[in-house]
Protein backbone atom coordinates (compact mmCIF):
# COMPACT_ATOMS: atom_id res chain seq x y z
CA UNK A 1 0.00 0.00 0.00
CA UNK A 2 1.66 3.62 -1.20
CA UNK A 3 1.90 6.12 1.70
CA UNK A 4 -0.88 8.62 1.01
CA UNK A 5 0.36 11.29 3.25
CA UNK A 6 4.21 12.74 4.68
CA UNK A 7 4.05 13.83 8.51
CA UNK A 8 6.98 14.71 9.14
CA UNK A 9 9.24 14.01 12.60
CA UNK A 10 8.48 17.34 14.23
CA UNK A 11 4.21 16.78 13.56
CA UNK A 12 4.45 13.27 14.88
CA UNK A 13 6.01 14.36 18.24
CA UNK A 14 3.44 16.84 18.46
CA UNK A 15 0.99 14.57 17.83
CA UNK A 16 1.91 11.83 20.16
CA UNK A 17 2.02 14.55 22.63
CA UNK A 18 -1.50 15.47 22.11
CA UNK A 19 -2.50 11.86 21.88
CA UNK A 20 -0.73 11.56 25.60
CA UNK A 21 -2.18 14.68 27.01
CA UNK A 22 -6.09 13.85 26.23
CA UNK A 23 -5.58 9.82 26.97
CA UNK A 24 -5.63 8.98 23.11
CA UNK A 25 -2.75 6.81 22.72
CA UNK A 26 -3.11 3.82 20.35
CA UNK A 27 -5.55 5.86 18.73
CA UNK A 28 -5.12 6.33 14.84
CA UNK A 29 -4.33 9.79 13.72
CA UNK A 30 -7.06 10.14 10.38
CA UNK A 31 -6.24 12.72 8.04
CA UNK A 32 -9.37 13.76 6.04
CA UNK A 33 -10.55 16.40 3.98
CA UNK A 34 -13.88 17.98 2.92
CA UNK A 35 -14.96 21.07 0.97
CA UNK A 36 -15.22 24.47 2.31
CA UNK A 37 -12.49 26.74 3.38
CA UNK A 38 -10.56 29.19 0.79
CA UNK A 39 -8.76 27.21 -0.92
CA UNK A 40 -11.61 24.82 -1.98
CA UNK A 41 -10.63 22.15 0.95
CA UNK A 42 -10.52 21.96 4.77
CA UNK A 43 -8.11 19.37 6.13
CA UNK A 44 -9.11 17.42 9.32
CA UNK A 45 -6.94 15.69 11.60
CA UNK A 46 -9.05 13.51 14.55
CA UNK A 47 -7.87 10.35 16.88
CA UNK A 48 -10.19 7.29 15.90
CA UNK A 49 -10.20 4.31 17.82
CA UNK A 50 -11.24 2.02 14.62
CA UNK A 51 -10.48 2.15 11.08
CA UNK A 52 -13.29 1.61 8.67
CA UNK A 53 -13.16 -1.55 5.47
CA UNK A 54 -12.33 0.96 3.38
CA UNK A 55 -9.56 2.65 4.88
CA UNK A 56 -5.58 2.94 3.37
CA UNK A 57 -3.59 2.50 6.71
CA UNK A 58 0.45 3.19 7.21
CA UNK A 59 2.77 3.80 9.66
CA UNK A 60 5.32 6.89 9.78
CA UNK A 61 7.23 7.56 12.93
CA UNK A 62 5.40 5.47 15.05
CA UNK A 63 2.17 6.95 14.45
CA UNK A 64 -0.79 4.53 12.91
CA UNK A 65 -2.54 7.25 9.69
CA UNK A 66 -5.43 6.22 8.16
CA UNK A 67 -7.24 8.23 5.33
CA UNK A 68 -10.47 7.20 3.56
CA UNK A 69 -10.20 5.19 0.01
CA UNK A 70 -12.55 8.64 -0.99
CA UNK A 71 -9.81 10.90 0.20
CA UNK A 72 -6.75 9.20 -0.21
CA UNK A 73 -6.66 10.25 -3.78
CA UNK A 74 -6.67 14.35 -3.40
CA UNK A 75 -4.47 13.44 -0.41
CA UNK A 76 -1.79 11.95 -2.07
CA UNK A 77 1.72 13.47 -1.90
CA UNK A 78 0.28 15.68 0.86
CA UNK A 79 3.10 16.81 3.59
CA UNK A 80 2.31 17.62 7.08
CA UNK A 81 4.53 19.52 8.86
CA UNK A 82 4.68 21.55 12.58
CA UNK A 83 6.11 25.01 12.37
CA UNK A 84 7.05 26.98 15.36
CA UNK A 85 7.12 31.15 15.30
CA UNK A 86 7.02 33.80 17.46
CA UNK A 87 3.27 33.88 17.30
CA UNK A 88 3.06 29.92 18.65
CA UNK A 89 3.71 26.63 16.40
CA UNK A 90 1.24 25.35 14.63
CA UNK A 91 0.34 21.96 11.67
CA UNK A 92 1.03 23.09 8.02
CA UNK A 93 -0.14 20.80 5.15
CA UNK A 94 0.78 21.46 2.01
CA UNK A 95 -1.51 19.40 -0.83
CA UNK A 96 0.19 19.31 -4.29
CA UNK A 97 -2.94 18.35 -5.38
CA UNK A 98 -4.90 21.65 -4.39
CA UNK A 99 -5.69 23.82 -6.91
CA UNK A 100 -5.24 26.74 -5.16
CA UNK A 101 -3.87 28.03 -1.67
CA UNK A 102 -4.72 30.26 1.20
CA UNK A 103 -2.04 32.91 3.05
CA UNK A 104 -4.21 32.09 6.53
Amino acid sequence: MTQVVDITEAAAFHIKEMMRNHGEEGSYLRVGIKGGGCSGLSYAMVFDHEKQEDDEVFEEHGLQIVVSSEDAPILQGTKIDFKQSLMGGGFTIDNPNAIASCGC
